[in-house]
């Protein structure tokens, strides 16, 4: 596929693993950067077994888009080949713990001497910097400091979690947003920077007024389930055959679910006729919206929301989504052909560009250093014997 995306004269070097900096990547290399990623060689990046299932796909995902080279960086002579790498590159992106690049020779005062435009964007459990910065940090550890955990799940149970990685994906979109922002800067200045994310920074980061309302008024948010307090009615109802969300906590809104409902005295009632009425009443709110949704399948409430304007929609998981004819027509979800399990589906680009459409172009890499004879040959110069030599003595 050709590529017409906004990046497409950028090049990325991802070194790191797992899940924060190949996310990062994933999204410059769709959006059209070239994108090598260094893996060490052997096994490489441990996302390639990640998964559920016999066949783990998480690494089809996450390595579109991206060439595979394998460099050993605790030898000098895989550090030197990465530096040699990073000094034809635009950015660089990494999820070590703080410290790791330095003593590789590979931090970004020696990087910068070398390629002083070069972006690098940093991300780590803790930042680069402060009395936790050398700690080791996963995605729930900062999904934990920052506070997410704690306001997740059920109240009369311990602290929940998604399914997924969120910590890590928030600080990769952050991590992006930051290499965008840099390289905006760049065509002023053109020097580059260096861009320090930290897991529990990019949680807190979306946590809304949770500090604010500690700060001013005492209050800790607690968990609460399904619904958001004072936010009524915005929650998952039950229906005959399943369940169905639905957000109608503005009050011409409401007025319409009411309507919808046949009990368009709701509206005016004192007890549900305001906003801040609603959150005070929200339980017992909810209980009456349930009884309702009890008596209807999940196909007639949708209907009657869809009639009234209500925001509501059903809960999805992946069978529905790949049957949905709005998922469908906005090509949500793609067929990527894989070189290890042949045709895939997966999720498409976000977001969409009007005059440089992002896209998914290659496959992940299906080997480690598969692409080691283009990049270290074409772009670095190598020869053939110089990479069996390096291979042999398992530099690459």
């Amino acid at each position: 596929m050709e590529n017409q995306g906004a990046l497409k004269d950028i090049r990325v070097v991802e070194l790191g693993q797992l899940l924060a900096g190949p996310f990062c990547g994933q999204l410059l290399g769709d959006m059209g950067a070239e994108v090598i990623k260094v893996e060490p060689p052997g096994e490489g990046d441990p996302m390639r077994v990640w998964g559920l299932g016999d066949d783990k796909v998480n690494w089809e995902v996450i390595s579109r888009n991206k060439k595979s080279v394998s460099a050993n960086l605790r030898v000098p002579e895989g550090q030197e080949l990465v530096r040699k790498l990073i000094a034809t590159a635009d950015v660089l992106v990494e999820n070590f713990k703080p410290g790791t690049l330095e003593k590789w020779g590979l931090g970004p005062e020696a990087l910068h001497a070398i390629n002083p435009g070069l972006i690098i964007a940093r991300m780590s459990g803790y930042g680069q910097t402060g009395p936790y910065s050398d700690r080791a940090g996963f995605g729930g550890i900062g999904e934990a400091m920052g506070g997410w955990r704690y306001i997740v799940g059920e109240p009369d149970r311990p602290p929940s979690r998604m399914g997924i990685s969120i910590g890590d994906t928030l600080t990769a979109t952050y991590g992006c947003m930051g290499v965008l922002a840099a390289l905006h800067a760049r065509t002023a200045t053109g020097e580059g920077q260096v861009i320090d994310t930290a897991l529990y920074e990019a949680v807190l980061q979306v946590m809304e007024s949770v500090i604010s309302e500690y700060d001013h008024s005492g209050i800790i948010r607690e968990r609460s389930g399904s619904f958001l307090p004072g936010i009524a009615p915005s929650n998952v109802y039950r229906c005959s055959d399943g369940d169905f969300m639905i957000g109608a906590n503005k009050d011409a809104i409401f007025a319409r679910l009411a309507q919808a409902m046949g009990k368009a005295e709701l509206a005016t009632d004192p007890r549900y006729s305001s906003h801040v009425a609603r959150g005070e009443n929200q339980i017992e709110l909810d209980e009456l919206i349930n009884a309702w949704t009890w008596h209807h399948t999940v196909a007639e409430v949708d209907a009657l929301m869809i009639a009234h304007s209500v925001p509501a929609g059903k809960v999805y998981r992946a069978p529905e989504m790949l049957q949905d004819p709005h998922f469908q027509a906005r090509q949500a979800i793609i067929d990527v052909e894989t070189e290890r399990f042949g045709k895939l589906k997966m999720q498409n680009v976000v977001p969409r560009f009007s005059a440089t459409p992002s896209s998914v172009r290659t496959p992940a890499p299906s080997c480690v250093g598969q692409h080691n004879a283009e990049v270290y040959g074409n772009l670095l110069g190598m020869s053939d014997q110089q990479r069996n030599d390096l291979a042999q003595r398992g530099v690459i």
